[in-house]
């Protein structure tokens, strides 16, 4: 993994926003088609893969997020052990990769995710994306992929006014200062 340290290391309050970064969840694109690769997700995880658009599956544990028809996000819900952070990512590829049933890719340093819990939540998004969220709000475990300020994102609505928000890297912190920006006059 890459031994990177991000410099939005801090949590923001505002009126009805809290806003803050995950760090050190590992996240893992999965892709495949066939039922055997459904399957094998299936007993190593103890998940199903959602095959329905645009929603999760996940335990106390793990979540996995539908991005299209044939992938997947997969990611954790407690930090890495960093000294035991491959086991599974390495039991997957073991059990997808290595039998050419799909691929199974660490993504855990192209993302960050960052935590969106209040009530003015669906707020702060609105200002500046251009998606509707009137159903997605009341829909737990809801999944889109859309703009945040001219930038792509991946939403998971975890619980009522509770969003994993993920963004690559490199815009996470101009997004931040966006988000921080916009949220003092909401």
């Amino acid at each position: 993994m890459l031994n990177y340290n991000s410099p939005i290391m801090d949590a923001k309050n505002y009126s009805g926003i809290k806003i803050s970064v995950t760090e050190s969840v590992i996240k893992i694109n999965l892709r495949g088609k066939n039922r055997d690769f459904i399957t094998k997700i299936g007993k190593e995880l103890s998940i199903i893969p959602p095959t329905d658009p645009n929603i999760s599956s996940g335990n106390e544990k793990l979540n996995i997020l539908w991005l299209g028809p044939d992938e997947w996000l997969l990611y954790s819900n407690d930090k890495i052990d960093f000294k035991n952070n491959n086991s599974l990512e390495d039991r997957l590829f073991d059990q997808i990769s290595k039998v050419k049933l799909g691929s199974v890719t660490n993504v855990t340093d192209h993302w960050v995710m960052i935590n969106l819990k209040g009530d003015n939540v669906f707020e702060l998004l609105s200002s500046g994306c251009p998606f509707n969220f009137n159903d997605f709000k009341n829909s737990k475990g809801a999944v889109t992929q859309t703009l945040l300020n001219h930038i792509d994102v991946i939403i998971h609505n975890k619980n009522i006014n509770d969003l994993n928000l993920f963004v690559r890297r490199s815009f996470s912190i101009h997004l931040w200062s966006w988000m921080n920006d916009s949220a003092r006059f909401i």
